[in-house]
C-alpha cells in the first residue's frame, strides 16, 4: 500500500441527496430550510475531497438537516453544466456552490440573484468572475486556490538542484491553469531556467503530450489542471520510468504519483468554503460582506515511493 506524508505548513457526512450526474434529478430532502445547488466540474480526487470537505464542515457545524445540497456532477462538459445551473436556478435554489473555474463560469452565467459560492478558482478576476475580490458587488464569492510558485521551485531546487528545465502540460482551456502557468513562465524566466510546454484539450491528449517531453527537460510542472489531474497516474508512469520528478500544484495529484508540491490543502479548502455558504445562509451575511478568500493553510507533500522510485531524498518532509 502507497504511504504518502503531508507536513502541514499553516496548519461524510451525505445531506439528504443522491449524485447524480449531468441533468438527471437528484432527491433532495424536503425538510432542509435551504437547498444549495453543488456543481462540481468533473470527479476526480482534488474536487471529490473538496466536495466531501463541504458536506463534513455543514454536518461538523450542525446544519446537516438544514442546508440540503443538491449535488451534480458537471462532467467536465461546459453544456451540461448550464444546463445544471439553468436547473438550480429554476429550483430556487437559496444559494449555489461550483467547484472549479468552469462550473463558476456557468453558475455566474445563469443568474446574478442567487448567492454564488466558488471553490477552487485560481484566478476569479481572469475568469471574470469578480472584478475586485477584495470588494465583491455582485452576487459571486468564494476561495481561491491560488499557489505561490516559487515555494514550488524553491522545493524542486531543495530536491532536485541538478534539474536545469522544466516541461508544462495543461490545458490552455482552463483560466486557472494558465494563470498558474503564466506565474511559473515568469518565475523561471527571472532565474534563466529553461521551459518546454504541451498542450492538451482532453484527458486522452494528456499521455501523448508526456511522451512528447520526454528528452526535452529535467522535470515537470503541472498546474491545478483538472484535465491533467484527471490521467496524473498515467503522467506518473511515465515520469518515473524515465527517472523525470513530478513537481505538481495539489496534494492530490502528489497522491497520484506526483513527486512532490508546496501546495493546496483541498480539504481545508472545502472547509473554508463551507464556512462561507454557512454565514450567508445561516448568518445572513451578504456576498458583498464575503470577500474573496485565498487559502490560509498550505502544505509539503510528498510521496515516499515515487521519491524511491526516482532516488530523491524525501525523508526531511516524512513524519516519524
Amino acid at each position: 500500500m502507497k504511504k504518502f506524508v503531508s507536513l502541514l505548513l499553516g496548519l461524510t457526512m451525505l445531506t439528504g441527496l443522491t449524485a447524480c450526474s449531468g441533468g438527471d434529478d437528484a432527491v433532495v430532502s424536503n425538510d432542509a430550510e435551504y437547498t444549495v445547488g453543488l456543481l462540481q466540474m468533473v470527479e476526480h480526487p482534488s474536487l471529490d475531497e473538496i466536495r466531501t470537505a463541504i458536506e463534513d464542515e455543514i454536518a461538523a457545524q450542525g446544519y446537516a438537516d438544514v442546508i440540503a445540497l443538491d449535488y451534480q456532477n458537471g462532467q467536465n462538459d461546459p453544456s451540461t453544466m448550464n444546463t445544471i445551473t439553468q436547473k438550480f436556478v429554476a429550483n430556487k435554489d437559496d444559494a449555489i456552490v461550483a467547484i472549479a473555474t468552469v462550473a463558476a463560469q456557468s453558475a455566474a452565467a445563469a443568474t446574478t440573484d442567487i448567492p454564488i459560492i466558488f471553490s477552487a478558482v485560481t484566478d476569479p478576476v481572469a475568469a471574470e468572475l469578480v472584478t475586485d475580490p477584495n470588494a465583491p458587488d455582485s452576487n459571486i464569492s468564494g476561495i481561491s486556490d491560488v499557489i505561490d510558485v516559487s515555494a514550488i521551485f524553491g522545493l524542486a531546487e531543495e530536491l532536485t538542484p541538478e534539474v536545469a528545465s522544466y516541461g508544462f502540460i495543461y490545458n490552455m482551456g482552463e483560466v486557472n491553469s494558465v494563470s498558474v502557468i503564466n506565474d511559473a513562465k515568469a518565475y523561471l524566466d527571472a532565474n534563466n531556467i529553461h521551459y518546454e510546454e504541451a498542450f492538451v484539450t482532453n484527458i486522452g491528449e494528456v499521455t501523448t503530450a508526456a511522451q512528447s517531453l520526454i528528452g526535452k527537460v529535467d522535470a515537470f510542472f503541472l498546474p491545478i489542471d483538472n484535465t491533467v489531474a484527471s490521467a496524473m497516474s498515467n503522467v506518473a508512469e511515465i515520469a518515473n520510468s524515465n527517472q523525470i520528478p513530478v513537481y505538481v500544484a495539489a496534494d492530490s495529484m502528489v497522491n497520484d504519483g506526483g513527486l512532490a508540491t508546496v501546495g493546496v490543502n483541498y480539504t481545508q479548502l472545502g472547509k473554508q468554503t463551507a464556512d462561507m455558504l454557512i454565514r450567508i445562509l445561516i448568518d445572513g451575511e451578504t456576498i458583498a460582506e464575503n470577500p474573496v478568500e485565498s487559502m490560509t493553510e498550505y502544505s509539503v507533500t510528498v510521496n515516499p515511493d515515487t521519491a524511491a522510485a526516482i532516488g530523491v531524498d524525501v525523508s526531511k518532509y516524512i513524519a516519524e
